[in-house]
């Protein structure tokens, strides 16, 4: 039974930090891509970092470079999300994501509430 479970969000004030967490069963890290989303009040979900299924090379959007890093521990089956100088414009539920091009399988967590507020 493949499962996505996101852990790690929580309240901070601005300029704070969390590491999230999205650990994986039944599958391999190995053969999926991973992503992070992001969906704030009123907004639709947007793309926030991604790690590559074959060589974990990465990708961040625009408004998180330089403060998110995006890493995979595949012996533990886990993709993390660190959060650092956090701004309450990131404040919103964050999803784990996790793709198979070759298969066509897509699959999605329950998501974790960040809140960026003083």
């Amino acid at each position: 039974q493949v499962q996505l479970v996101e852990s790690g969000g929580g309240l901070v004030q601005p300029g704070g930090s969390l590491r999230l967490s999205c650990a994986v069963s039944g599958f391999t890290l190995e053969y999926y891509a991973i992503g992070w989303f992001c969906r704030a009040p009123g907004k639709g979900r947007e793309g926030v970092s991604f790690i590559s299924s074959a060589d974990g090379s990465t990708e961040y959007a625009d408004s998180v470079k330089g403060r998110f890093t995006i890493s995979r521990d595949i012996a533990k089956n886990t993709v993390y999300l660190q959060m650092n100088n956090l701004k309450p414009e990131d404040t919103a539920v964050y999803y784990c994501n996790a793709k198979n091009w070759i298969r066509g399988l897509d699959y999605w967590g329950q998501g974790t509430q960040v809140t960026v507020s003083s």
